[in-house]
């Protein structure tokens, strides 16, 4: 049963989650806040995020069965617990609670040692924790799962851009700098970027079972044109706030070039291809690429 709920939980996808955390505490850590604080918060908000992904995934596994997006092949799609038939829909129901109770818990004691006790800052971020539960929630689960309407694609930027990345490094440096929303769009629209992708290669079963993302409405090929964009804006994005924070700790211009290019290769590859069983194997380029470009936003000002 534990290593049910376990593979259920889709491990893989956390570092992908991890990346707006990462990026956040560079920023935060550039701006300069003292180590013991630093740690504490990061540590939070990371526990928080990876929370809160993990809440996604078990709504994600119970709501589309609920909605009968996995149902019929839920037999043979061992990837899916309560279709499956190896979790039942009130198990996940009581694991969906149980992790949506540590995030909110988790995330509290995070703002609770940020905050200091201002009271209204202690309420701004948690009404932004619980609107970020109740979204990991609804995506894919509930009687309107805005996941299947087209919105996934903003909620991905804004909780896994904006919010995330910048509210991480709001929160850790107790101060906000607009800049700070250029590596959060970038951030956010590499993770964009991989959501696009899985609707890319499985539009046509999303299309059977009633998913109206984005790919379902505007076609494969603009797909694919969304693609290029998204992947094309995140690289400007993130090279103007360097542009833009010349004195700042960013070290590793190479190693990025080199990140750039297999992004490069990747839009290639994603442009010619018309078999969307094919664009399987490049999520995890995107979305470790990902990870890995945060990761060395994350160690510069720590160097």
């Amino acid at each position: 049963m534990l290593g049910d709920f376990i593979g259920a939980a889709r491990l893989r996808t956390l570092p992908l989650a991890s990346a707006c955390v990462l990026t956040g505490g560079a920023l935060a850590a550039a701006k300069g806040v003292p180590d013991d604080r630093f740690l504490a918060l990061f540590a939070g908000c990371l526990i928080t995020v990876l929370l809160l992904q993990v809440l996604a995934n078990f709504a994600n596994d119970l709501g589309d069965f609920e909605n009968g997006a996995d149902r019929a092949e839920g037999a043979q799609r061992q990837d899916r617990a309560v279709a499956s038939g190896r979790i039942t829909a009130r198990q996940m129901k009581r694991a969906v609670a149980a992790t949506a109770a540590l995030a909110f818990a988790s995330g509290l004691a995070t703002v609770l040692l940020s905050v200091e006790g201002d009271l209204i800052q202690l309420v701004q971020w948690v009404g932004i924790g619980m609107v970020a539960i109740a979204a990991a929630y609804a995506y894919t689960a509930g009687k309107r799962p805005y996941g299947y309407s087209g919105l996934g694609d903003i909620s991905v930027l804004l909780f896994f851009g904006v919010a995330g990345v910048a509210g991480t490094a709001a929160l850790i440096s107790g101060t906000f700098d607009p800049r700070w929303l250029l590596p959060s769009m970038a951030i956010g629209l590499f993770s964009v970027a991989v959501l696009n992708l899985n609707n890319l290669r499985d539009h046509a079963s999303d299309a059977a079972t009633g998913k109206r993302t984005l790919i379902v409405r505007r076609g494969f090929h603009w797909g694919k044109k969304y693609h290029a964009l998204l992947l094309i804006c995140g690289w400007a994005a993130l090279l103007s706030f360097w542009a833009l924070d010349p004195g700042g700790p960013w070290r590793g211009q190479l190693w990025y070039g080199l990140f750039a290019l297999v992004h490069a290769k990747h839009l290639a590859f994603v442009w010619r291809t018309d078999a969307p069983h094919e664009l399987d194997g490049e999520l995890k380029k995107i979305a470790l690429s990902t990870f890995a470009i945060a990761l060395f936003l994350f160690l510069s000002p720590l160097a």
